[in-house]
């Protein structure tokens, strides 16, 4: 009954469409609810026997282990001997003990990279750089493992024997079946095969759509799929591709030849499933561009990142004011990367007409001592009409920016130097730039330079080909809702 997550999405890259992030976020949806449903009929249906009080022990253990990951332990042995431990004394309850790998997974929280944390890995870093020790390289080895999420911290650790030893270890131990031509005659004819393969191939894009079109239709549209109903299909025959915790079910509700059919139907269905999405994508690419768009993005309302809309009465624009793509970034001017980026970014202003560019500020004061100075340097040069030429100066440049630096750039652009001075004396533009920093921590950034397209958040590289092509997703669904 299960999709396969790994199966499933590695071929959504391959047969998806161009635009594949909310069918992504779509189908992650799915298997998740997916695989706590089938490991709730494990837990609940193929059991032998069963014994409360290891039950209850194991349910006060996982609590344990939550009050410690909300208070924020993060020592990998403690959890090891606690999962080890659950695991146990969910055996002697009688029930699958593959359900506490749901529980331990419940604990590992994921959260963006808090900067209060950067900036004690940098200090800690730094410590480091100054005295060499062994003992100051233990703790800033922890302190930048601390800085990451739980969740990305083991992924990165475990994903090479999860990858390469586990899943095709249990592929080659539960999947394999001698094939030959009676087995397949009287398996294509059993309830199972059969059974397996309709309820993947037929009923898991039957229950997806209906489910989606029911929530959307019974809450007035209030509720509505992240993405067009092209690929609410494509991703319901997506979900038909099942393998390992279908396989386990297989394993614990069948023996011998009815086992052996199973695996042929769930084998099957992972083929047929996959063949029907590249039918299901392939016809909608065909579409005229304007309809294939909608289908696949839909009319939903996207889920934004930004904590704080742009307001024209604060914030720097560049470009139309009033234009549909907003790309706002939060840099530091003092940032080397950012320096970078600048030219990225007036190609992609030069190249886009109805783009506008948000510059907000993010001084990395634990890394650029004076940033937060070079930051109100050109809040002084924006009190005098002069944000961008000071912005593009500084940029164009390599601090540190001191303030006798700042002057002779002041004096440079023809600023009232004695205006400028005693603005950076008072700190003119501290609170504005303190406001850009309190939107940064609410939308969960901690680093430069950070973009938004439309508000949301840019991942991954920032080349012109990535920026330019997050734009044009932004003007289709834009051009989609008008």
């Amino acid at each position: 009954m299960s999709t396969d997550t790994a199966f499933a999405l590695g071929m959504l890259a391959l047969v998806g469409p161009r635009f594949p992030i909310r069918l992504r976020a779509f189908m992650l949806t799915i298997v998740v609810v997916d695989d706590l449903v089938a490991l709730i009929v494990i837990a609940t249906v193929y059991r032998s026997k069963f014994d409360l009080v290891p039950l209850l022990f194991a349910f006060g253990l996982f609590v344990i282990g939550l009050i410690a990951a909300r208070a924020g332990v993060r020592h990998d042995l403690f959890y090891l001997v606690l999962g080890a431990t659950t695991w146990i004394a969910m055996f002697k309850s009688g029930i699958d003990p593959v359900v506490v790998g749901l529980a331990m997974g419940l604990l590992t929280y994921a959260n963006p990279v808090a900067r209060v944390d950067l900036e004690r890995a940098s200090h800690l870093f730094r410590l480091f750089r100054e005295q060499p020790t062994p003992e100051l390289a233990r703790s800033a080895r922890a302190g930048l493992e601390s800085a990451i999420s739980p969740n990305e911290r083991l992924q990165h650790a475990f994903h090479p024997w999860t990858s390469y030893l586990f899943v095709p270890l249990f592929a080659l131990a539960n999947a394999g079946i001698a094939i030959n031509g009676h087995f397949l005659r009287s398996a294509y004819t059993s309830p199972i095969t059969l059974g397996i393969l309709i309820g993947y191939v037929a009923g898991k894009p039957l229950g997806v759509f209906a489910g989606t079109w029911l929530t959307a239709k019974s809450s007035r549209g209030r509720l509505r799929p992240p993405v067009g109903w092209a690929a609410v299909v494509g991703g319901g025959t997506l979900a038909g591709i099942g393998f390992t915790v279908a396989l386990l079910i297989a394993s614990l509700a069948f023996s011998g030849t009815k086992l052996e059919q199973a695996k042929l139907g769930i084998l099957s269905a992972a083929f047929c499933s996959a063949l029907l999405t590249w039918i299901v994508f392939r016809t909608t690419a065909l579409l005229p561009r304007r309809v294939r768009t909608k289908a696949l993005l839909g009319k939903g309302e996207a889920i934004t990142d930004l904590a704080v809309p742009v307001d024209p009465a604060r914030d720097h624009i560049r470009g139309p004011e009033d234009a549909p793509i907003t790309l706002i970034e939060y840099g530091d001017l003092e940032c080397p990367y950012c320096g970078r980026t600048e030219t990225i970014v007036r190609e992609l202003l030069a190249d886009f007409g109805d783009l506008r560019y948000v510059w907000r500020h993010l001084p990395l004061s634990d890394v650029h001592p004076f940033a937060q100075l070079a930051a109100e340097g050109a809040e002084a040069a924006a009190g005098q009409g002069k944000f961008w030429e000071m912005h593009d100066l500084l940029l164009g440049h390599e601090g540190p920016f001191r303030q006798p630096d700042l002057v002779a750039y002041a004096k440079w652009l023809g600023l009232d130097v004695e205006r400028f001075e005693g603005d950076l004396r008072r700190h003119a533009g501290a609170s504005k730039i303190a406001e850009d920093v309190d939107s940064a921590d609410l939308s969960g950034v901690s680093g430069t330079p950070t973009f938004f397209i439309n508000e949301r958040r840019h991942h991954g590289a920032y080349s012109v080909a990535t920026l330019a092509a997050e734009v044009r997703a932004a003007r289709a669904r834009v051009s989609i809702a008008s």
